[in-house]
């Protein structure tokens, strides 16, 4: 669940990837592009879902939720956002 100030919430269940880089640990998801890093993946998770909430308040605040998470490739379905499909191909 992300809340977008005190009135807005999205529920979202967003694919992950954390990634130790040396002495730290990178929170990625290729749905919204965006990565933060931690020291550990506990902080990398806690500024990680921060981010997030972040992110989505600000597209509640300049109204913009259903041209950013189109352009991202989300699809809206029945008043609810589904993000991209991960598939993984090498």
């Amino acid at each position: 669940m992300v809340y977008c100030g005190s009135m807005h919430q999205i529920d979202v269940n967003l694919p992950v990837a954390f990634i130790k880089d040396n002495n730290k640990v990178v929170a990625y998801t290729p749905a919204l592009d965006i990565s933060t890093v931690g020291k550990d993946e506990t902080e990398a998770k806690a500024r990680f879902s921060e981010m997030v909430n972040i992110f989505f308040a600000d597209l509640v605040e300049n109204n913009t939720v259903d041209s950013v998470l189109s352009e991202l490739g989300w699809v809206k379905e029945q008043q609810k956002w589904n993000p991209p499909v991960l598939v993984n191909r090498l």
